[in-house]
């Protein structure tokens, strides 16, 4: 019987990798663990392979010919000790710049510190001996294959990243005497695009340029963005975070949360990534994503990823706006009809965090500057258009309940004579309500805490806390803490620490209280206001602002909901995947 290709498909996908890059060299030393691999390319013309039965000797020999060829040089060898003889030498390959991949074949990790057999821990190295180290698992969902692509693809990337060196890749075996496999899959190559390269042709109809959170724009950017939107036919999505307020703007979280409408504009032909961590409901469906940043690093937010271009956001624009343009608006316009269409729905909206965004948003004075806590408030206020000049920030770098008091004051240090807002809940409140203590807090700073008791994240409709009833008060969200909506406990607290304390229990309170808070013309202390929610009403004014649109899918959808109720629907999902 022919043997071709081990039936491991990490495997496969490395060996598919290597010819997709170009890595031919490889030195191979004897042992059981690595067969998958050894025994998968022995047959194939592409490799050329070298045996070494010393380890030692292996990775030194791999310094050699790196080093003559100016090629990358594989290495690969089986458990246990095997792979600690290769130190000396990639100690020399990381000291002299030499790109050898390392790929030591192991036993599943999670067998780590049981004492099996022929297993060692190989999930740290020493600093000095590689520049990267990848875990590469086995493969039983779409999820495990997405993750074992993206590192090796980063493995691959990291031999020549920010000058040259020695990379490992542990690769675990499912010790399979299969090898019919007589053809590789095709894999996801992603490739790291310099100043110095040849920069790929941009051939899409429409492109989509997707903005995570993001420091202000220069003038400089927003123009050139501009300029390659007209010439792509693109549209920039974002949210308020993302910062962006140039003229092909679309603020896309109300449109891409839809529960029962999936818009059309919603496919991309191409996305940029740029920005980092957004807390955005922003869902987009593409097959290619180019992500730019300077630090050239692989971020798959999409799980499309196929260009990293490591350089700036404007030498990236400037370079592709060159040359004859012709003004394409289409998909741009297209966002921007869909949009329009939902803002243009007539909803009521019970008293919520999402009611008070929608009177409160453009009420904000100009040139203020707005922090808004993770989830609820950022899904809430992204919602409604945030006036052009008005700055948003969020903690969506660790995107935890803490800090966000903190950071928002941290930012009104450097300006006293800006007004820096912040919407937070009550959880995130009594997280870091020591700060509101700090002697440096100024007059500047306003602060409008969403009380609904508890953690309204994890009683909303679509959370899988709401399928415990009321008992997800018990553990999983936070009722009964902080005085349970105590009318006093913030109010008393403010008020000894010198701040104007507002309240308000119902939309009439709001809109009596509302032009206090947001007044410019008075800065003589800074402001906290209580709005006291209850979940229910926050659960039901999200589920209104995701159901404003529906098409037949959705529709259907929302009847097989109806009708069989969310578990049923789970049920049903499960049982149409294994047919």
């Amino acid at each position: 019987m022919d043997n071709y290709y081990s039936n491991n498909k990490s495997v496969q996908i490395l060996i598919a990798l290597l010819k997709a890059n170009n890595i031919k060299k490889i030195i191979a030393s004897p042992g059981s663990a690595n067969i998958e691999f050894t025994g998968s390319i022995e047959n194939d013309s592409f490799f050329e392979i070298y045996s070494s039965v010393d380890e030692r000797s292996a990775a030194y020999l791999a310094c050699g010919l790196a080093g003559e060829s100016g090629e990358p040089v594989v290495l690969s060898c089986t458990g246990a000790t095997a792979s600690r003889n290769y130190f000396p030498g990639l100690t020399e390959a990381y000291y002299r710049q030499l790109p050898i991949l390392a790929v030591t074949s192991t036993q599943p990790i999670g067998r780590a510190d049981s004492y099996s057999p022929q297993f060692i821990d190989r999930t740290v190295q020493p600093k000095d001996a590689v520049k990267l180290s990848v875990q590469v698992g086995l493969i039983s969902s779409e999820e495990d294959e997405w993750c074992v692509n993206t590192q090796i693809n980063k493995a691959i990337l990291e031999l020549n990243h920010n000058g040259k060196g020695p990379v490992h890749i542990n690769l675990t075996t499912s010790n399979s005497k299969d090898f019919s496999v007589n053809e590789l899959p095709r894999t996801r190559i992603i490739k790291r695009i310099g100043y110095e390269s040849e920069f790929p042709e941009i051939k899409a109809k429409n492109v989509a340029i997707y903005v995570g959170s993001h420091l202000p724009w220069p003038d400089k950017l927003t123009a050139l963005v501009e300029s390659f939107c007209e010439k792509y036919n693109g549209a920039v999505i974002c949210d308020h975070p993302g910062n962006y307020n140039g003229k092909y703007k679309v603020n896309a979280p109300l449109l891409c949360s839809q529960d029962y409408y999936e818009a059309n504009c919603r496919k991309a032909d191409l996305i940029i990534h740029i920005g980092n961590v957004s807390g955005a409901e922003i869902s987009l469906f593409t097959n290619e994503v180019w992500r730019v940043n300077p630090d050239g690093i692989i971020r798959d937010t999409f799980k499309k990823l196929t260009k990293i271009f490591e350089m700036s956001e404007e030498n990236f624009f400037a370079y592709y706006i060159n040359g004859d343009k012709e003004v394409k608006t289409s998909y741009y316009e297209e966002w921007i009809n869909e949009v329009g269409k939902l803002k243009n729905r007539q909803f009521n909206l019970p008293f919520s965090n999402t009611w008070i965004a929608s009177v409160t948003i453009d009420k904000l004075p100009a040139n203020s500057v707005l922090y808004l806590g993770v989830l609820n408030s950022i899904r809430n206020w992204d919602y409604f258009d945030l006036p052009d000049n008005i700055t948003c920030y969020a903690n969506t770098g660790g995107f935890g309940t803490d800090g966000m008091l903190s950071a928002s004051i941290g930012a009104s240090l450097y300006n006293p004579n800006k007004l820096y807002f912040g919407v937070l809940g009550d959880l995130s409140f009594f997280y870091d309500m020591n700060v509101i203590g700090n002697r440096h807090v100024g007059n500047n700073v306003r602060f409008m805490v969403i009380n609904n008791g508890r953690g309204t994240e994890f009683t909303n409709y679509n959370n899988t806390g709401s399928l415990f009833g009321k008992d997800v008060d018990n553990y999983i969200a936070a009722a009964g803490h902080f005085g349970n909506q105590s009318p006093e406990l913030i109010k008393h607290y403010a008020e000894d620490l010198g701040y104007k304390y507002l309240s308000a229990r119902n939309k009439e309170e709001y809109l009596q209280k509302m032009n206090d808070f947001v007044d410019s013309g008075c800065m003589d202390k800074p402001i906290i206001f209580e709005v006291f929610t209850h979940s229910v009403d926050e659960s039901n004014a999200i589920k209104i602002m995701r159901s404003l649109e529906q098409d037949t899918k959705g529709a259907t959808k929302q009847a097989l909901k109806t009708l069989l109720g969310n578990k049923g629907v789970s049920k049903l999902k499960k049982l149409v995947g294994k047919r």
